[in-house]
């Protein structure tokens, strides 16, 4: 449980309201002012007949009032002086205790303030020991669970342990039918070594299968590929003897053509030749005939043909003159110029 709350103290009247000792001390000082002012202001003064006195009598009666006056005002100040030494002390005594009053004050405020944090330091201690204990008892719930699983467990295995005596002392038979093995434990660690044997020749002998396996994939895939690449050779090949065919085709038919363009050459040769011996004969004819010069080359076939085309003209333009309308092929320019420039005998003209 939680510890009772301690009542917060108040500090005293005087300590909260450190101005009201002031304040008291000067309405005191006022009021002493006033009442003295007043006691003076109605103080009454004998009055004398000033017509039935004389002079001297008169500043006499003046001089006692002046004194009585006089004597009244110091008894009035030492009263005064009296009065405010008594204040002066009091005042003093109200400042001691003012000073006193707010060092408890400030004493006051750090004790409220070492047990508020007193307090909560026990409410956080509190609440710290209250987790723990909730905490513990969570824990020993939790282990008293396990206290009664593993005695749960216990049972288990004593009741398993009465159901493999029988295991046991057929063990025990074995080790000694053997003779072996010293104990239980060692035969059984032999048996484990074995079975271990056993498990790690398994593995080598599937490891040896699956690699097995994996060469005769390795094996088909690359029988298929031998295949595959034996197909497409084939294939190649097929095509290879297709375009020699087509080729040793197109050389037939390119050899047929090259002959019929020789046996053409020949035709056209010969014919030249026949064109040029007729050509020559046709030049040496007209030559001799109208007694043109022969300064033309035997082998310039071109010359010889203009220089016909020229004696053909000329023969039109004679034939022209006496009426006559042979014909005449037409010549280029060029034929024309190069005529020109074959003179003409004066007889021929």
């Amino acid at each position: 449980m939680a510890a009772p709350r301690p009542a917060p103290l108040r500090p005293p009247r005087a300590a909260q309201d450190p101005d009201a000792v002031p304040k008291t001390s000067l309405g005191l000082e006022e009021h002493l002012s006033r009442a003295l002012q007043d006691k003076l202001r109605f103080q009454k003064v004998p009055t004398w007949d000033s017509a039935s006195l004389l002079p001297s009598r008169r500043l006499l009666l003046k001089r006692r009032e002046v004194v009585e006056v006089e004597r009244a005002l110091q008894a009035q100040r030492e009263d005064f002086q009296q009065q405010m030494d008594r204040l002066a002390r009091r005042r003093q005594q109200l400042g001691q205790r003012e000073e006193q009053l707010r060092d408890d004050t400030i004493k006051f405020n750090a004790f409220l303030k070492a047990m508020s944090a007193r307090r909560q330091r026990a409410q956080q201690r509190a609440g710290e020991e209250r987790a723990r204990a909730a905490q513990h008892r969570a824990e020993a719930l939790r282990l008293q669970q396990e206290l009664e699983r593993l005695q749960g467990h216990r049972e288990q295995l004593g009741q398993r342990l009465r159901s493999l005596r029988v295991f046991s002392d057929f063990l025990q038979d074995v080790r000694a039918a053997t003779g072996r093995f010293q104990d239980v434990p060692s035969m059984l660690a032999h048996f484990g070594a074995l079975m271990e044997a056993q498990a790690v020749l398994l593995q080598q002998v599937e490891a040896g299968r699956v690699a097995l396996a994996q060469g005769r994939a390795q094996l088909q895939q690359r029988c298929e590929e031998a295949d595959g690449e034996l197909t497409s050779g084939n294939e190649e090949v097929l095509q290879l003897r297709a375009r020699l065919e087509a080729a040793r085709h197109d050389v037939l038919k390119g050899e047929s053509r090259w002959a019929q363009l020789e046996g053409a050459a020949a035709q056209k040769t010969l014919l030249l030749g026949q064109i040029r011996m007729a050509v020559l004969s046709l030049f040496q004819l007209a030559t001799t005939r109208l007694e043109v010069p022969k300064d033309v080359a035997l082998g310039d076939t071109e010359a010889q043909l203009d220089v016909l085309l020229l004696c053909m003209q000329d023969l039109a333009a004679i034939c022209a003159e006496l009426g006559l309308h042979p014909h005449v092929p037409a010549t280029t320019a060029t034929n024309s110029q190069h005529h020109r420039a074959v003179a003409v005998p004066p007889s021929h003209e």
